[in-house]
């Protein structure tokens, strides 16, 4: 078995590797002043002895880039602001790794190594391990509560905003309980009979995530809303109707969402399937292309958000709510297509995406600054393909060469499956990086399935 350090226990390490935990080695224009915050020549001990706070938080925000791994960031740090600069998400003053895999199905006690979104999310949503595919259901198929849930009957407001559909697996780990990814609506149960309102489940994980009434639930997924329930009291209505008739306010653009008020539980559908991508590019090809820059998708929605847009305005509302009341709340945010273009060997697709991604990291911790009791987390949900190759080099994968911030050539490699099938996720640990009460502990490896303990803490769920 793997070995559980106590809370206590992971505090003392934590107080520990503060004292000789240096700023991560990212030097900017300014690397030479004494105020860089990120100069390798500032003694950087003292500062990071002062963030190392326990207790409790009265707000957690955690930032989930999906199939971000340090490939992924390095490949987005090096485009858009130079192999010596820094992103936002670089800035958290406590950064470990955690470890990803998941278990096997039908020997639960054999890991595997390679896990998905579902088993990863499971993992820091409940803090079990399960397979890939569960949706916060231990291997046996039953159900364990998740973070969110217990937030929300403890008290806190909550919040779970995506740019993929809202029933896919990262979203859906907080607000549902499914035997696999693949029951997204009614129409989609055949996976999981159990769950199955026909035969007195719960439902699909949109028809869970309608009775489940998270605060702010923001992303794609329309057309599965728009499947008709099949069983139990909602039998009949699209899930769209079931969730109105519980009371549920849904906006379907970017105007609605910047005008609605917290007074209902809000709903966020802003395209049938996932939303648009921000930038646009060369997809990898064996062989190579010719050097070229990313440019913004001028076929993106209009009327879509930004997942900037939906993080600012998620805060303001689950702020507003809860600032008379004894509790705070609790957040999930998600870059959800990094992973899925980097699925898709598209550099600027998953480039543009970690970038947009490290803006709602900058609005959570401007956000932080001023409401300290509130802990940010950033992490991934598993490693994916993307590497850096030797610029010019041949390999056997897909490559494509892009011309970065530093006027450099940059050359990514998509080689965990062959052209042009899907890529793979990959098995490394991946980071984690926090500020804020609680953010000690992420320091050194640990386990994924230990954030959700680390969280639970912060809120003073234990």
């Amino acid at each position: 078995m793997r070995f559980q350090p106590s809370p206590a226990h992971l505090l003392a390490l934590s107080v520990a590797a503060a004292a000789v935990l240096t700023v991560p080695l990212v030097a900017s224009a300014t690397s030479g002043s004494s105020a860089d915050p990120h100069s390798r020549r500032t003694d950087h001990t003292e500062s990071l002895r002062q963030q190392v706070i326990g207790g409790q938080a009265r707000n957690v925000i955690l930032l989930l880039g999906d199939g971000m791994g340090d490939s992924e960031i390095t490949i987005a740090r090096n485009y858009a602001v130079g192999a010596a600069g820094h992103l936002t998400m670089d800035s958290l003053p406590m950064s470990g790794e955690y470890t990803t895999y998941s278990v096997q199905r039908a020997d639960p006690s054999m890991p595997d190594y390679v896990p998905d979104s579902a088993a990863t999310g499971t993992a820091w949503s409940t803090g079990h391990k399960s397979y890939d595919g569960a949706i916060s259901v231990l291997p046996n198929g039953r159900p364990i509560p998740t973070l969110l849930e217990l937030a929300k009957t403890a008290g806190f407001r909550t919040g779970d905003v995506t740019t993929a559909e809202i029933e896919d697996a990262t979203p859906a780990v907080m607000s549902a309980h499914v035997t696999s990814r693949d029951c997204k609506g009614p129409a989609n149960m055949a996976a999981c009979p159990t769950n199955d309102t026909l035969n007195g489940g719960a439902g699909s994980i949109a028809e869970q995530q309608a009775v489940l009434q998270p605060d702010v639930l923001l992303g794609g997924g329309g057309a599965v809303f728009d499947q008709v329930v099949q069983g139990g009291k909602y039998a009949g209505l699209t899930v769209r109707e079931q969730a109105q008739s519980l009371g549920t306010q849904i906006v379907t653009t970017a105007d609605e969402l910047a005008t609605a008020r917290g007074d209902q539980p809000i709903l966020g559908l802003f395209a049938p399937v996932n939303m648009d991508l921000e930038w646009t590019g060369p997809l990898a090809v064996p062989g190579g292309t010719e050097p070229a820059e990313c440019t913004p998708n001028s076929d993106r929605d209009v009327d879509q958000p930004h997942l900037s847009d939906m993080t600012r305005k998620t805060i303001s509302i689950l702020d507003h709510q809860t600032r008379q009341s004894a509790n705070g709340f609790f957040l999930q945010i998600e870059g959800a297509s990094i992973d899925k273009q980097d699925h898709a060997a598209n550099p600027c697709g998953q480039i543009g995406e970690t970038v947009e991604f490290d803006r709602s990291i900058k609005i959570a911790l401007k956000y932080q600054r001023t409401h300290p009791q509130t802990l940010v987390v950033v992490t991934a949900d598993h490693g994916h393909t993307a590497q850096i190759v030797e610029a010019g080099s041949q390999t056997p994968g897909a490559t494509a060469t892009l011309i970065t911030h530093d006027g450099a050539q940059l050359e990514i490699n998509y080689a965990t499956t062959t052209y042009p099938g899907s890529q793979q996720h990959t098995g490394t640990e991946v980071r984690v990086a926090a500020k804020g009460p609680q953010a000690a502990n992420v320091l050194g490896i640990t386990d994924q399935s230990d954030l959700f303990f680390t969280m639970r803490r912060a809120l003073g769920l234990d």
